[in-house]
């Protein structure tokens, strides 16, 4: 009986959703748990409901209990990924996220391609929360060694027996400042350049750094290694989801090159 009411809580609850109110949905949802804990299709119905009234920490918490009942929930996944994201726990996310594409790869679920966008977007946001740290990082390190170079210098002079010694080391001190400031300087030209990952360089299956892409027949190229793997379990392209067999492969030199080019100029990407 309780599983009878609470699958009909469930479906008002969904028609409340189609309408947009999803405050009315989630209170359905949350009657529907209450007559059945251990549905996990309540928890993700309701987590998705507290997605949309921006929610995260309680849609966490309903992907949480979800997974406890069925590890391997795409829906789940998916969606705890997108609230983590918004918190900007961005390993947590990403973790999520390439579990969730692992899981909807395998049976050519309608939101690959979603969910292929959403680790894109955990990767790029991991990567410039770095690239704001390690600039953060860099400008503190200046400010210190300067502060400590210009300590150094006034002990120094505060050494000196003479004027004549007193200006010979102020002339030294004043160069070597003057180099430590042109090097950092030097450092920041080349750390400040914003660093990115083209969409073409990356493996729409690994989501990492393109290094002996292939080209199937569609035009549509992956890591040879990632494809090949992927067409064990499924004869399929997976994403477009077409008939595919390793002999429709070939090397796709042009990219291959292209991608060689990127990494010698941009060693920092292999940790993409």
């Amino acid at each position: 009986m309780a599983v009878q009411e609470a699958a009909a809580l469930k479906e008002q609850g969904n028609k409340r959703f189609a309408r947009g109110d999803y405050g009315g949905a989630e209170g359905l949802y949350s009657q529907a748990i209450i007559a059945d804990p251990k549905d996990p299709k309540i928890y993700t119905n309701r987590a998705l409901a507290r997605i949309r009234l921006q929610r995260w920490e309680d849609a966490i918490l309903d992907c949480q209990t979800c997974l406890a009942f069925s590890s391997d929930n795409m829906k789940a996944h998916f969606l705890i990924a997108q609230a983590q994201i918004e918190l900007k726990y961005f390993d947590d996310a990403l973790q999520n996220v390439k579990r969730a594409h692992e899981l909807a790869a395998k049976t050519g679920d309608k939101s690959l391609g979603a969910i292929t966008q959403l680790v894109l977007r955990c990767k790029k946001e991991r990567w410039e929360d770095r690239e704001r740290r390690r600039l953060r990082e860099s400008s503190a390190l200046e400010r210190e060694v300067l502060e400590m170079l210009e300590r150094e210098r006034a002990q120094a002079q505060a050494d000196c027996m003479d004027e004549s010694e007193l200006k010979d080391v102020a002339a030294d001190w004043d160069a070597k400042i003057a180099d430590m400031r042109r090097t950092f300087q030097l450092a920041r030209g080349e750390q400040g350049k914003r660093r990115e990952v083209p969409d073409w360089a990356v493996d729409d299956i690994t989501f990492g750094i393109l290094v002996d892409p292939v080209i199937t027949k569609t035009g549509k190229s992956y890591e040879r290694a990632s494809i090949l793997e992927h067409l064990k379990r499924s004869k399929t392209d997976p994403v477009t989801r077409e008939p595919l067999d390793p002999s429709d492969l070939r090397p796709n030199l042009d990219l291959r090159d292209a991608c060689e080019d990127f990494l010698e100029n941009n060693g920092w990407a292999v940790d993409w």
